[in-house]
């Protein structure tokens, strides 16, 4: 059985993702910590539930969404993987924090390309990936088919999707990626998403407003 313990972190509440399982192995998806504060509130979870992290991976490269692998690379010795699509997004990232107002370090390159299909091994556990793009390109998803559950990065929301204004961005196609890609998934699966409360894909099949409806595969 798969943990999951999640952190939002930085101005923009982005969710942090830790997952463990029995033998005390762990992974991050998106590590989004700004501040020493937060980052210590990281590395004190691991060291309360003696895990040792061994991977870190990204949904896509968003800013918001990586501003803690530069401190990980740093006291961890681990770089990250992420779909390499994605990396024009890092490339001057501290130009496009400062139009937020957010004052950052250059991000460092994922080491790592994942693309639809890639396994995440860990432990006794297993993740497979899969290609969602729409809200950004490179935009991945992580499936525990085990354990029924999802981490959707900014595709898709409790109650709402993923924004299409941005460089990259697609409306059609995320709506493709969320209806062929995660809906068919069971409706029983949980999803855990880049931003805000945790839902389940039946939730998000019979009530999300940006979406057309329709069976629980």
């Amino acid at each position: 059985m798969l943990s999951i313990q999640s952190f939002a972190f930085n101005p923009f509440q982005t969710n942090t993702y830790i997952l463990s399982d029995k033998t005390g192995e762990a992974i991050v998806i998106d590590p989004s910590f700004a501040h020493p504060q937060e980052a210590q509130k990281f590395d004190q979870y691991l060291i309360d539930h003696q895990l040792h992290l061994v991977g870190v991976y990204n949904t896509h490269l968003h800013f918001d969404h990586c501003l803690g692998v530069n401190y990980i690379k740093e006291k961890y010795a681990l770089d990250y993987s992420a779909n390499f699509d994605g990396i024009r997004f890092i490339d001057g990232a501290a130009k496009q924090a400062a139009v937020y107002g957010v004052q950052i370090p250059e991000i460092i390159a994922p080491n790592k390309n994942l693309t639809e299909n890639d396994l995440i091994q860990f432990g006794n556990s297993e993740l497979r990936i899969l290609s969602t793009p729409g809200h950004a390109a490179g935009s991945l998803c992580f499936v525990s088919d085990s354990n029924h559950f999802v981490i959707t990065g900014d595709v898709l929301f409790r109650e709402s999707i993923g924004r299409t204004d941005l460089p990259t961005g697609d409306l059609d196609l995320l709506l493709e990626s969320i209806h062929t890609k995660l809906f068919t998934l069971g409706g029983d699966y949980r999803v855990y998403p880049g931003h805000g409360p945790s839902t389940s894909i039946a939730e998000e099949i019979s009530g999300n407003p940006f979406l057309k409806f329709g069976e629980i595969h």
